[in-house]
């Protein structure tokens, strides 16, 4: 088992997992998990579900990286649904997506028996 230096665990902190998002129109970004930081921010805002997305973009797009003011006016002119599918993979990559995390584990009900 190798022991990771101090830039190694930098590295990891600072960059994680990303993908590779395709926008459809021969264009894509580069995305990330949020970290559990990122995520209590935006749990934060829970009832307003346009300022989830907002921190959740702000927060997860490596390349490129834009401000919140970036994220409303991109969301604000977001024909395409882009924006939603950017936001869909960003949700996966933190392991918040529908049907991750607790739902996941939860254990399917045994079916009642006949007659009872």
């Amino acid at each position: 088992m190798a022991v990771l230096t101090r830039e190694q665990i930098l590295a990891r902190k600072v960059a994680g997992v990303t993908e590779e998002v395709d926008l459809g129109d021969g264009s894509s970004v580069i995305v990330r998990g949020l970290s559990r930081r990122e995520a209590s921010e935006t749990s934060k805002v829970d009832d307003d579900f346009e300022e989830v997305e907002i921190l959740a973009l702000h927060y997860g797009l490596v390349d490129p990286p834009l401000s919140v003011d970036d994220v409303r006016a991109w969301r604000a002119g977001d024909q395409s649904e882009n924006v939603q599918k950017v936001v869909s993979v960003i949700q996966r990559l933190s392991g918040s997506a529908p049907g991750q995390g607790k739902d996941a584990t939860k254990s399917v009900p045994r079916r009642r028996r006949a007659g009872a």
